[in-house]
């Protein structure tokens, strides 16, 4: 995948109910990434997103903000295998 890049994103503080995961939908597509977002039963928000590295890295400085009504106070980013993702979608679990 040269140039292509996968990563897992956690985000947390109060990311559900905002419309985080549409709106992260919504930058995603944008971004031409794929991948999902999910809210998970901590609180927290989980995403797998891949593409171009620098795509990549614009959709994590996002998930650093969040939409409006979002208050992140800790971003997780690590490396994951690539997915054979067909766009991008929210997941309920």
């Amino acid at each position: 995948m040269d140039g292509k890049e996968c990563i897992s994103i956690r985000i947390f503080g109060d990311v559900q109910g905002v419309f985080f995961r549409q709106s992260a939908k919504e930058q995603a597509d944008a971004l031409e990434l794929t991948g999902f977002a999910r809210n998970d039963p901590d609180g927290s928000v989980y995403i797998e997103a891949q593409g171009e590295k620098g795509n990549v890295e614009r959709f994590v400085a996002w998930c650093r903000k969040g939409p409006t009504g979002a208050r992140v106070l800790r971003v997780e980013v690590a490396e994951c295998d690539p997915g054979q993702f067909e766009g991008f979608t929210v997941r309920w679990r």
